[in-house]
């Protein structure tokens, strides 16, 4: 199969929901490897619906889409699971099951590339403790290894998921709003893991985040997305706090300046890659 410098492409992709909202609306855009990408906008722009096509939850309703050199709906079911086997997403609240344990739900980030004799048999005793573990440790929370996920906190479950893409090892990441439960030390150390484990290993990474700072601080280029649509695309020593004021006009929330921010710089090695349109 032919290879690209591109991890997404997307060609005017759009998605109407049942009800008739439209999410998105005719975004094209590419995304290349081993960029870092932050989506900033309001709340209800668009931003985990386009996460979602790009992790293949949903289905675009119009245009095409390009993850890793193939068309993902243009794959049989098991070239699907393969592909998103390569795919590590991070979710605000992650769907981890609330009686297992937290090296269980770790360990479940490598289920899609194991063979099935030993999916099971991590269930019953953990294939990899010293690996979640490690996990573990860069997310500040080793001691709850065997802990029991409903007793964790709201920002130590979102941990344990970042941990849990940490040992994926995924060719795409893909976060949505992974720091929203925890304080903003905290929030600074995971989004700089993230980054730091994209850098080391040459993937790309695209967060979603409604923390300005965050984005404008570790990411090289930033994508403001209302209503469904792109409003910049620009590195952020290009945007102004004009640009910012007018992207979060219909939220009454303070917006940071770009007075007030450290401003992130591409890491050697890391080329730009065309923008969004």
């Amino acid at each position: 199969m032919p290879t690209s410098d591109m991890t997404i492409t997307l060609d005017r992709v759009s998605l109407t929901h049942p009800n008739g909202l439209r999410a998105v609306n005719g975004i094209s855009c590419g995304i290349g490897r081993g960029e870092r990408v932050a989506i900033i906008g309001p709340s209800g722009a668009g931003k985990t619906t386009l996460l979602r096509m790009i992790a293949t939850a949903l289905r675009p309703s119009d245009g095409t889409l390009s993850l890793l050199d193939v068309d993902p709906w243009r794959l049989d079911r098991a070239g699907l699971r393969r592909l998103r086997s390569r795919i590590g997403m991070v979710h605000q609240a992650p769907p981890i099951p609330p009686r297992q344990r937290v090296v269980t739900a770790v360990l479940a980030g490598k289920l899609g590339q194991w063979p099935l004799w030993k999916a099971l048999a991590s269930l019953v005793y953990p294939a990899d403790i010293g690996g979640a573990q490690r996990m573990l440790e860069r997310m500040e929370i080793a001691d709850k290894l065997f802990e029991r996920c409903d007793r964790l906190s709201g920002g130590q479950l979102q941990r344990v998921g970042v941990a849990r893409v940490l040992y994926q090892q995924a060719d795409l990441i893909l976060t949505d709003e992974p720091v929203s439960a925890v304080d903003p030390a905290l929030s600074d150390r995971i989004i700089g893991e993230l980054n730091r484990e994209a850098i080391a290993r040459g993937v790309t990474l695209v967060a979603s985040l409604h923390a300005v700072d965050l984005a404008l601080h570790w990411f090289p280029r930033v994508i403001g997305i209302r209503n469904g649509e792109i409003v910049f695309d620009l590195s952020p020593v290009k945007i102004s706090d004009a640009m910012l004021k007018d992207l979060y006009a219909s939220e009454s929330a303070v917006v940071p300046t770009q007075d007030s921010l450290p401003v992130a710089v591409p890491a050697a090695g890391i080329r730009r890659r065309p923008l969004c349109s």
